[in-house]
Formats: structure tokens, sequence, C-alpha cells
């Protein structure tokens, strides 16, 4: 299997190569601007030199007689000092009379075929091969005293010249070049590691891998999921949130928008933390979208102590109220078989030992006896509650009432014919289930625990109506506000005590299904002693503001 390379080393190689490429068109331009600079600025030199040397003193006269030794004691000190390749003179027949580099040439013709436009008195630059070379050259004329042309003055750069000073200057260009070079593949090669560790050291293949799997994750959560930048607008939301907040846009709708746009959250949704200043909080209860919802916020740190973000999940509160619930159900009931046993237990081992001591008569009367009363309470309450979840909620709660020696009496008036339509029967199980745990914990721990707990539950007068009435140790003043908070409880003896103790669920579920149900939940003081829970559940059709109890 042929193997790759790794993304850092390819980010290098591209950069480098693309660098290197930048470099040899830039030194292409660099080249065709010195060049095309150099011949402009040599053209423009020569033609300087030609034309001063055609006004210079003296040379007019012996051009006009031809005297070369005169002319070359006259050009020589000026060749010493010119950095031009050559200097010529010639006569108005284009024969030369002075050579600086090629004393030979004397008499002979000028090479290159530009004389015309100079015979004419014009001074021309022009690029010509001539005697010695190929050379940029200037050429001017030399008039008498009546402006005639009588000579002709060029003065001449080999190529091989201006080469070599092109190649002097992309030398030295190509130094600086090198270095440029060198400083850009340390540049390429920081940068390449800079980026492959903002990409966690992984490979493009694999980060695309976790992007598909983080996708279908949240896409296979049943919590809704959805995350925020530092701005608050919306960067990741899963298929979850979408249904559980009613939102029907697509996801790629929904990105990059501000998040007060998309959902309804209160205004402390983003101040709110659980005190541990990591920005984040566990299980709050919140209404987003008009729903109650439990979040929880985790900041997303992309350096410690800097936050970038926020990812929220969260799932319906409803649903956690239902399974807490059902499982609370499950231990009810679960105790109830155990004390339902116990008793049972207690009841064969009775019946046994008379039996066994052939005590016919006394054994058919405490059969008969256990039989009244556990048949009376069945009677009642299969005669009077339709419900036979609830049926069976009431004859455990009644036996397990009378395992703990507490009596639990129901009111002569009770009757539930129908349950209404804003609370479903595991709820209501709940409310009722909770409520006698609590009276039935309430009288235990008074002094005197003879007293029964009094159960009054009524359809009547279009609303429905429990009552649950001890007289065990109460409820003090100051903790009535409080007493169907989360984590507070009835049984403990203060405050500090009950926010930390194990209790405090039952009456927070119970307020929770009450007002969930648009009805309403009381506390008042018993006589002579104790607390009495009532609740009220108005049927829907009855239901309008301002008419439930407070």
């Amino acid at each position: 299997m042929k193997r790759r390379l790794p993304f850092q080393v390819k980010l290098f190689l591209s950069l480098v190569g693309f660098s290197c490429l930048l470099l040899a068109m830039l030194g292409a331009i660099l080249f065709h601007v010195i060049d095309r600079q150099q011949h402009r600025d040599l053209g423009q030199r020569a033609r300087v030199q030609a034309s001063e040397i055609a006004l210079m003193p003296g040379l007019a006269d012996k051009v006009a007689v031809r005297d070369v030794a005169g002319i070359a004691r006259l050009i020589q000190p000026l060749r010493n000092q010119s950095d031009a390749s050559y200097i010529v003179i010639g006569d108005v027949r284009e024969n030369h009379l002075y050579h600086s580099e090629s004393p030979e040439r004397l008499h002979l013709p000028m090479i290159g075929g530009d004389n015309a436009e100079v015979l004419q008195g014009k001074t021309i630059i022009s690029m010509r091969k001539g005697g010695i070379g190929v050379s940029l050259r200037s050429k001017a004329p030399i008039l008498d005293a009546n402006n005639q042309v009588i000579g002709i003055v060029s003065v001449g750069y080999l190529t091989s010249y201006i080469a070599n000073i092109n190649a002097r200057l992309l030398w030295q260009a190509g130094l600086y070049g090198l270095l440029l070079l060198i400083l850009l593949f340390i540049f390429s090669w920081i940068f390449s590691r800079n980026v492959k560790r903002q990409m966690f050291w992984l490979e493009p293949k694999d980060i695309a891998q976790l992007v598909l799997q983080q996708k279908a994750l949240l896409e296979a959560m049943y919590e809704g999921i959805f995350a925020v930048n530092a701005e608050k607008q919306l960067i990741l939301i899963n298929r979850a949130a979408r249904e559980l907040l009613d939102i029907r846009q697509p996801e790629k709708d929904l990105i990059g928008k501000p998040l007060e746009d998309i959902l309804q959250t209160p205004p402390t949704f983003f101040a709110q933390s659980d005190g541990a200043g990591n920005g984040s909080f566990h299980d709050k209860i919140i209404v987003l979208n008009q729903r109650q919802v439990i979040v929880n916020r985790v900041p997303i740190e992309l350096e410690p102590g800097t936050e970038s973000g926020w990812v929220f999940s969260f799932r319906d509160k409803n649903d956690i109220n239902t399974l807490s619930s059902q499982l609370s159900q499950v231990k009810r009931y679960a105790d109830n078989l155990r004390i339902m046993r116990h008793e049972q237990l207690n009841w064969t081992a009775t019946l046994a030992g008379l039996l066994q001591m052939q005590r016919y008569d006394d054994a058919m009367s405490y059969i008969q006896a256990q039989s009244e009363g556990a048949q009376a309470v069945l009677d009642f309450v299969s005669a009077r509650f339709t419900s036979p979840a609830l049926c069976g909620l009431l004859l455990g709660k009644f036996v397990s009432a009378r395992e703990k020696g507490i009596e639990l009496a129901f009111d002569p008036a009770c009757q539930l014919k129908r349950i209404p339509a804003s609370i479903n029967e595991t709820a209501l199980m709940s409310v009722i289930g909770n409520l006698l745990d609590n009276a039935v914990d309430a009288t235990l721990k008074a002094q005197n625990n003879s007293a029964p707990v009094e159960l009054y539950i009524s359809d009547r007068n279009q609303e429905l109506v429990i009552e649950v009435a001890d007289q065990g140790v109460g409820v003090d003043d100051a903790l009535k506000p409080h007493i169907f908070e989360q984590g507070i409880s009835s049984k403990p003896s203060n405050l500090h005590e009950m926010a930390g103790s194990d209790h405090g669920i039952g009456l927070y579920l119970v307020a929770g299904y009450v007002h969930q149900a648009c009805g309403s939940i009381e506390v008042t003081d018993n006589s002579p002693q104790g607390t009495i829970f009532s609740v009220f559940i108005p049927f829907p059709a009855t239901v309008s503001p301002g008419q439930h109890h407070e």
C-alpha cells in the first residue's frame, strides 16, 4: 500500500514550491526590468558623451583636415575617463579617423548602416553590430563653423558589457532572494506546524471522519444538543433539539443566526451558573420555546480560562418527572408487597399455631376477623374508585400504614369516578402516594402517634379535591413558603438540614404535577396539631383565569 505524505509535509512542500515559483517569476520580471532600464540609462549616457565630444573645441578643425594624430591626442584623455566600450570618430564619408579599441580600422568604413540620419544633423541611439561586436551606441554629428556636418562621433557599450552589469545586479538580487527563500522555508515549516497543532495533530481525513462521526452521534442522541459561539450565534444543533423545541427549519438555515432569533430563552439564560466559576451548570429547569426542559451547560475553551462558546444539552422535564414517578411507584409497590408478605407470614404463623393446638374455634374466629377487616376496606375502595391502579395503591398504603401502627382512615364521602384530562393516572397516583407517605412519616414522629391519617378524595363540584390530614409534627410557618421547593422537606427540624437531606423530592413532584394540571395546593394547620394538604385540580371545561384556589 502506497504511503501518503503527512499533511504537515505536504503543506510545507506546497508552500515552498509556490514560493520558489513566485521567486522565479519575480526574478524573470526583475531581469527584464533591469535590462530595459540598463539599456535606457546607458543609451542616454552614450548620447550625452557623444554630444559633448562633438562640441569639443578644436575637434571640428582636426576632422576637417583629417588630422588623425591630432584627433587621437584630443580624444584619448576622454577615453581614459569614460566607461564606454569604445569611442569612434569618422568623417563625412563614413571612414574611421579614430577608433579607441581598434586603431587598425583607421580609414576603413564605419559598419552598422545607421549614419544617414547623423549626416543630416541628428543625434541617434541604436543597437547595431560594429567592428568589435554588437553594441548599444549613440552617434552625434560634428559641425563646422557654417553648421555643416563634417564628421561623426560614435560612443558605444558592448552588449557583453551590459550583460556583465546585469549579472552583477542579478547576483546581488539573487543573494537577497536566497535569504528570502530561507526565511520562507522557516516560515513555511513554522506555519505548517502551527496549523497541524491547531488541528490537534490530526490529518485532514481524520478530521473529516471525526466530523462525520460527530454528526452521526449527535443525530443518534435522544437528548437535544445545541452550541453557540462567544457572540451567541448558533454553531450546532441536532435533530432531537429541533424536535423537542418545535423548530421546523433545517440545520443549514439555522447555523450562524443569533440564538435569540431561534429560541425564546429567559433573560438570565446565559447569566446562570452553578457557582463553580467555570461558566457551566447542570440540571437547571429552564423554559425554552415555552417548554420546560432540564438543561446542562458546558463551556467551549479553545484556550484554558477563555470561553469561546457553550454547549447546551437538555431533555424534556415531563420525561424526567414521569420516570421519577414511575420509579417511585415501583418502589412503593415493592414496599407494599414486602409489608403485605410480612403481615401474611405473621397471619399464617398465628393460624398454624392455633391449628397445632387444636383450637379450631379460635382459628375460625381469627380467620373471620381478618377477612372482615380486609374485605371491608377492599369493598369500600373498589366501590368508590374506578381506577384499578389507584385502588391497588390505596390498599397498599392502608396495609403499609397499619404495619407501621398508623391507621389510614377513608372519608365516607370519598368518590372518584373520573380523572381530569389535565393530569394522567400515573401523576395522580404520585400526588396521592407522596402526600400519604408524608403524612404517615409526620405521624410517626409525633409523641402521640395513635391518631389516624385521614384521606378525602372527591370529584364533585367540577373539580378534583384531594385532602390528606394528619396529626403529626406539623410544618413550621417559616418553612411553608419553601415546602414545595426541590430538596426541601417537612421531615427535618430546620431549613438548612432540610436542604441537605435526601428528602424533599416527593412534595416537589406533587407541586409540579398539580401546577402542570392548572391546579393549586394549600398547606394549613390541623386541629389540635398536624397538617392538612389540600389539592384542587379543575376539570378542563371549567378552567378559566382567576378561578383556582390560592
